[in-house]
């Protein structure tokens, strides 16, 4: 057997998993997942600006160069339990867009329905989550 078609003969999955990979590119449905992933990222990235800067530790260490004044263990607490809840939230708007795709595939058209209506209304509330902590933030530090 010629060793040079085996390891093509190999290797081929893999190029066949990148070909797939590839055509997703095309599909409306990925871009907007995709979307929605950098928005999440975006957020959580701006909010991660503000508390750094928050940090007692790095205040300590003069490693941050914010101004913002000393929280509280409830307001800690609050903020930790409402990133937690962020975080949910963009799962769960993940979780729903994908059973629409699904849904829709299927052409379970009330499901799919209810499941965008879900997805959407679980975007709002993350990024209601998110907006609230930045303004929090915003008037917490100069």
């Amino acid at each position: 057997m010629d060793p040079l078609k085996t390891r093509l003969k190999c290797m081929q999955w893999l190029i066949n998993d990148i070909k797939n990979a590839l055509a997703q590119l095309g599909r409306w449905q990925t871009w907007l997942v995709i979307g929605l992933i950098s928005l999440f990222a975006l957020l959580a990235y701006l909010i991660s600006g503000f508390a750094f800067k928050t940090d007692a530790i790095l205040m300590s260490l003069r490693h941050t160069a914010g101004a913002c004044r000393e929280m509280t263990n409830g307001i800690i607490i609050f903020m930790f339990c409402g990133m937690i809840f962020f975080l949910f939230t963009c799962l769960l708007t993940l979780g729903e867009f994908q059973q629409y795709f699904q849904f829709k595939q299927r052409s379970a058209h009330h499901q799919a329905r209810r499941a965008l209506i879900g997805g959407i209304r679980w975007a709002i509330c993350a990024v209601a989550l998110a907006v609230g902590s930045l303004i929090f933030f915003n008037s917490y530090c100069r």
